[in-house]
């Protein structure tokens, strides 16, 4: 929430700053977790392959620890509206719309939420009884974060509502929501009958519309899938959070957040500048030279960092000024860059071929 507090009243100012406190807290928070997943990995991996002894409890505590980060990490993007959502029908809207839209975009997530809470925490009750081979502890204590970070971005979502929406917007939009979760509780049993056209209606259609008006992705398709479950059949609730909470705990899946830590290390540190400049020395004087300069240097990059925003965001500050004194397109810089971000998926690792590869269940090298 980037106000200026000395242009806010008293109580909206206070909100302001406890958003704000509470933002920095869990960013804290979660950068402890990821160095410390980065010592249980590092300590796993070095005592396996050079000791030959290893860590039996360190792919769970990692797994544990990832969870908590991803929950964590969605009640900071929440925050900061970085939830990725399609923005390309929103942004023709005028502002008093495009206001309206966001406003029901934070609603539509909170229903999920709110709608998600009481399962998540069945689910953790449920964990309690279970025991962590390896830790040894309840795996209540891997469980209880769904439920927790749920209560964090429900926090979180209303009050951006209380400090961003208007008393109007954000009235127009709680009732449109709760008249479109009390239409599809009351004709629940009717779509029952409907078989196979659910899958239509939820996945098309619920989809479908919440994307286009700016909902998360994430969350359009989570209220897709909740509704469908809790409507249309009967799955216990409490299975789509086990679902939900194998996915994100998933140990290919702790590559993610590591490649970008190891992007953005080699960013600050200044060995992705170095290697453009070793590749600008050999082809910049070519024509058209700083363009192959440009293409090289994302896959050479790419092929360490796994992270194609660090990537770009490398890259692009060391080559760009200079292309621009030579007469490049800043429109023409900004197309190549995007395409061969896009190509450099392909260039192990790729966050993109190891999510693909966690969620079929196809080999990692395989698609490498």
């Amino acid at each position: 929430v980037a106000l200026p507090l000395e242009n806010l009243s008293g109580g909206r100012r206070a909100l302001v700053a406890f958003v704000r406190y509470l933002g920095v807290s869990l960013e804290y928070i979660a950068a402890v977790i990821v160095l410390a997943e980065i010592v249980v990995l590092f300590s796993g991996v070095v005592s396996r392959y050079v000791f030959h002894t290893p860590i039996v409890w360190s792919d769970e505590l990692a797994s544990t620890f990832f969870l908590w980060l991803s929950m964590l990490g969605a009640v900071v993007a929440l925050r900061r509206g970085a939830h990725m959502r399609m923005t390309a029908v929103v942004s023709k809207l005028s502002r008093e719309r495009q206001a309206l839209v966001e406003v029901f975009g934070v609603v539509a997530s909170l229903a999920f939420l709110a709608l998600f809470l009481l399962p998540a925490w069945e689910y953790a009750h449920d964990e309690a009884m279970i025991t962590m081979p390896a830790l040894e502890i309840s795996k209540m204590w891997h469980a209880v974060a769904i439920p927790l970070g749920c209560m964090l971005m429900i926090v979180t979502a209303m009050l951006r509502l209380a400090i961003q929406g208007k008393a109007r917007d954000v009235a127009i939009a709680v009732l449109v929501v709760a008249a479109l979760v009390a239409a599809f509780y009351v004709f629940g049993p009717s779509l029952k009958t409907l078989g196979k056209l659910n899958l239509f209606i939820f996945f098309v259609l619920i989809v479908g519309v919440n994307v286009f008006a700016g909902v998360p992705i994430a969350f359009s398709f989570a209220l897709a899938t909740f509704g469908y479950l809790a409507l249309t059949t009967r799955t216990p609730m409490p299975v789509m959070v086990g679902r939900v909470e194998e996915g994100m705990s998933h140990l290919v899946l702790l590559a993610v957040p590591l490649f970008v830590y190891l992007g953005l290390l080699i960013e600050m540190t200044g060995m992705a500048k170095a290697m453009v400049q070793f590749l600008a020395s050999l082809l910049g004087r070519v024509r058209g030279g700083l363009s192959y300069v440009l293409v090289g240097a994302m896959y050479l990059v790419s092929g360490i960092s796994g992270s194609k925003i660090a990537d770009m965001a490398a890259v692009a500050p060391v080559l760009f000024p200079e292309m621009k004194e030579r007469g490049a397109k800043e429109g023409d810089l900004v197309a190549l860059l995007s395409v061969t971000g896009a190509q450099t998926e392909t260039v192990p690792p790729s966050i993109v071929l190891i999510t693909i590869g966690s969620v079929t269940g196809v080999s990692i090298a395989a698609l490498f």
